[in-house]
């Protein structure tokens, strides 16, 4: 089995950054760490922990670890303020088991001793990063092929509409696999553990953003395809996203940064930095906060704009992308810790989950406007969300939930006159269908009659490692619950393998489902008949290793979910 790869150059640099930027006060009471110690946290807190608990560790779709909650003070006092303190032996516990709250067990992912380690790291004074300057950016950028130098039309015979972009989280790879032969068309090198991938509005271009800042831009015309530019951002990135307003097709793309909390808007078809743009300032409760990541972006069909979800902040901006020389941002305050979001089946009203805050902020892009804030249960995680027409309450868009038992549907207004009778229940929550905490992502298709959802975070194994499927004629009838990991073949592990992302083919009538083992078990993606809920395909090679995010080309262009 190949060796995880672990990002190990962006870490690297990061950890020598931080090694010689960063002031640390000693640790006392047993807590002191030598400075390898450090260093193998700091990769650790990175790779597995940062994402929730921000770098600054002030907290939010996870909580806050700074040493005021995670440290008993000498004299053993436990709490402060009413709020108790963790200590050692009780932040073992926490990660090597995870809670119901969603956070997973690392006990097959990390070592006893480091489990150790990130109990007493956390209870030590977070680290400051170093900043990421424009200057930085320019100096990252690389373009593998040029533009006059890349093919004039597709020179494979490929269906692109129906690839799939997968993301192999541990490796910093990205398997680009035909969704109609089955076949892994390429692997490429990527940033460490790719979060998503995006198109450009020709479908030509993939964009791909890791963990550790990269950009990767993914040539599907070549005759086998491959990155042709990147760059890095800073040290930590999710989200990407591409200018598809009609005239301005693959012409910008633009990133947005956790550390340095910013967003840089580049050329689409060469990744050339034109602009970074800091996202530091105050939240919704009018407070500072150093650290207001970018969470998620969504290009606008109907404007030349982006969404950008800043998280701590609670803000959302509305970025016109028409002159970026003079660039006009409208700011509009939802509630705090935004995550992750989608459109609704007009693709006029973007909704995305500020988690922490157990809401679901609606934007009107055409107005410019607040639409609504939804009151959900705890946790609410909808990736892009889904969206259906109920047979009670109209066009609704679904969300998960991390810390919830439920799958709430919300309903969404539609200039469409045949669904003029459900107004009434606009942005409402309609119904909260039965499912377990621990959802990452839900799914369907305009030509599909089913409804996907996972659980890959809940604590129970052979919960994560099944989905559930409802009957959108009849929500009333049981769900169906699949054991993916059985349904593989393949052997049976003391490590949980994760089902995790289902994601349709082009056509609707596939669901492919990531089953995420541990570092040395073998990984796979099942493949479902839509129609039956029947197996119809394993996909494994030695080479595909822990894949996660999967992206069908035709669905991601469109937004189709």
């Amino acid at each position: 089995m190949k060796k995880t790869f672990v990002g190990v150059l962006a870490l690297t640099a990061l950890s020598a950054a931080m090694g010689s930027a960063f002031a640390q006060t000693a640790a006392a009471d047993g807590l002191a760490m030598t400075a390898d110690e450090k260093e193998k946290a700091k990769k650790i807190y990175f790779e597995r922990c940062a994402g929730c608990h921000g770098v600054l560790r002030k907290g939010a779709t996870g909580k806050n670890l700074e040493p005021h909650w995670t440290k008993k003070d000498k004299d053993g006092n436990v709490t402060e303020g009413g709020t108790l303190k963790l200590g050692q032996q009780r932040l073992e516990k926490i990660i090597g088991y995870g809670t119901d709250g969603g956070m997973v067990n690392f006990d097959d992912i990390l070592t006893k001793e480091e489990l150790t380690l990130m109990a007493k790291y956390i209870q030590n004074t977070p680290d400051v990063p170093p900043e990421y300057s424009f200057k930085d950016t320019v100096d990252s950028w690389k373009v593998i092929v040029p533009v006059d130098k890349r093919p004039t039309k597709q020179m494979n015979k490929i269906n692109l509409k129906n690839v799939f972009s997968v993301t192999l989280r541990d490796t910093g790879e990205v398997a680009l696999i035909d969704g109609d032969t089955k076949e892994i068309v390429n692997i490429v090198k990527t940033g460490y553990a790719v979060h998503i991938s995006r198109l450009s509005a020709s479908g030509r271009y993939v964009y791909v953003v890791g963990r550790d800042g990269r950009l990767s831009l993914i040539d599907l015309w070549m005759e086998k395809p491959a990155v042709v530019a990147e760059v890095k951002i800073g040290f930590d990135a999710r989200s990407v996203d591409t200018s598809k307003f009609k005239g301005f097709e693959d012409k910008y793309a633009v990133a947005g940064s956790y550390w340095p909390p910013q967003y840089v808007i580049m050329d689409g078809d060469t990744l050339k930095p034109r602009k970074v743009v800091s996202t530091r300032g105050m939240t919704v409760d009018g407070e500072y906060h150093p650290e207001p990541r970018v969470a998620s972006i969504v290009a606008s069909f109907i404007k030349p704009e982006w969404v950008i979800n800043i998280k701590e902040t609670g803000q959302i901006l509305l970025v016109d992308y028409s002159d970026i020389e003079n660039l006009k941002t409208t700011t509009i305050g939802s509630a705090k810790f935004l995550h992750d979001g989608g459109w609704d089946a007009s693709k006029r009203y973007f909704l995305v989950a500020a988690n922490a805050s157990n809401k679901i902020a609606a934007v009107d892009t055409k107005t410019g406007k607040l639409a609504a804030l939804v009151n959900t249960a705890k946790i609410p995680h909808p990736g892009r969300g889904a969206n259906f027409v109920h047979p009670k309450f109209g066009p609704v868009w679904a969300t998960g939930h991390l810390g919830a038992d439920v799958v709430t549907l919300i309903s969404t207004p539609s200039d469409d006159k045949k669904f003029a009778k459900y107004k009434e229940y606009n942005w409402k929550v309609v119904q909260e269908m039965k499912h377990v905490p621990g959802n990452l992502f839900v799914k369907t298709h305009p030509k599909s009659k089913h409804f996907w959802a996972d659980a890959p975070q809940n604590p129970d194994k052979d919960l994560a490692e099944s989905v559930a499927v409802w009957d959108m004629a009849d929500l009333s009838k049981p769900k169906a619950v699949l054991n993916v990991a059985k349904d593989s073949g393949l052997p049976p592990t003391k490590a949980v393998k994760r089902a995790v992302h289902p994601e349709y083919s082009a056509d609707g009538k596939e669901v492919w489902i990531s089953l995420w083992g541990g570092k040395t078990d073998q990984s796979a993606i099942v493949v479902y008949d839509d129609a039956t809920l029947k197996v119809k395909k394993v996909i494994t090679d030695p080479k595909m290793i822990t894949p996660t995010g999967k992206f069908n080309v035709y669905n991601t262009q469109h937004d189709i979910y």
